[in-house]
Parts: structure tokens; sequence; C-alpha cells
């Protein structure tokens, strides 16, 4: 199988979310995913980008959000960039615990957790956010 990959930048803006998604999608459906792997990319690629853009950049149309998505035979690795202050995910709330059930904040990570087999997120050394999914074949 031949290795290939995209990049897909967006400004920072609530309309931009769903054509990176679609590019994203497109992309892992090219590659042989079946629809219910589809189903979860789109799931966690969309919670990200979203979460890149408003959180990230904090809406900032002058700062990109960086999408690149590479397939190889074992895997689907995608990068979600954003160019914000960053944070720890051990800061986030667990959105399964009690106190934190009917909050409407908070459950993305789990969403993307729970749909992707590797989820990591990096400070990136020259400012930003990183994360990086990999859905395995």
């Amino acid at each position: 199988m031949e290795e290939k990959q995209i990049t897909i930048s967006i400004p920072s803006k609530i309309e931009s979310i769903d054509e990176a998604v679609v590019k994203t999608v497109e992309f892992a459906k090219d590659a042989g995913f079946a629809e219910d792997a589809i189903f979860g990319i789109d799931m966690a690629v969309r919670e990200a980008i979203a979460n890149a853009v408003k959180h990230g950049n904090k809406l900032d149309e002058s700062k990109q959000v960086n999408i690149d998505v590479k397939n190889s035979e074992a895997n689907l690795e995608i990068h979600i960039r954003d160019y914000g202050q960053g944070f720890s995910v051990k800061d986030v709330p667990d959105p399964t615990n009690p106190e934190n059930l009917m909050k409407e904040d908070g459950r993305g990570i789990l969403f993307m957790q729970n749909f992707i087999d590797v989820v990591e997120w990096h400070n990136h050394p020259d400012g930003g956010m990183l994360v990086k999914m990999v859905k395995n074949h």
C-alpha cells in the first residue's frame, strides 16, 4: 500500500470546521475504512478541530488550525494543531464524575478516546496544542 497524506489549513471560525472534517473523512474513506470507523473518525476529528478553533485559537481568524492526515498500511494518523496557549488534559474535569454529568462541556475528550485507538495531546514547542490521533486499520 502506498502511503498517502494531505494537509488542510483553516481559519479559526466555526464555518470552517465542517470543510476540514469532510476532507479528512473523504481521505479516510479512500483509505478503505468501514462505515462504523468513518463515523468514529468523523466524531473525533470534528471534536478536535472544534476545540482547536474555539478553545485553542479562541475564534481568532488570524490564527490557523492545521490538520495533517497520513495513511499507511497500519493506520490513519491525524495531527491537529492550533496556535493558542495550550492546556493540560489532566486539568479537564472527568465528564463521567457524577458532579459533571449535567455540564454541557467536557465530553469531547471522552468521545475522541472512545472512537480513536490512540489520542495524545502535546504542547507544541513553537506554541499551541497538537492533538495526535491514530486509527488502526
